[in-house]
């Protein structure tokens, strides 16, 4: 069974998640629709960041899992040769 201070931060991941996914879609979603003088446009940046962020963040996702795949396989040919 989970704890208290686990269950805490399980619904802030939770809701924190809600809330990036709200923002993100009302700004792919909707803001489009919306006149591009309007006050609401302040709170979102371009949308070319939209695609921008997330694809760049694959990448880095990519990277740092292919660099943790190397640095295992590396370790484990050493421990072969050593034993």
């Amino acid at each position: 069974m989970a704890t208290g201070a686990d269950q805490v931060v399980g619904v802030g991941i939770v809701g924190l998640s809600g809330i990036i996914f709200t923002y993100y879609t009302l700004w792919l979603v909707i803001l489009p629709f919306v006149d591009s003088d309007h006050v609401v446009q302040n709170f979102f940046p371009d949308r070319i960041y939209a695609v921008t962020i997330p694809v760049a963040a694959g990448v880095l996702l990519l990277v740092v899992l292919c660099a943790f795949i190397a640095v295992a396989k590396l370790k484990s040919k050493s421990k072969e040769k050593t034993n």
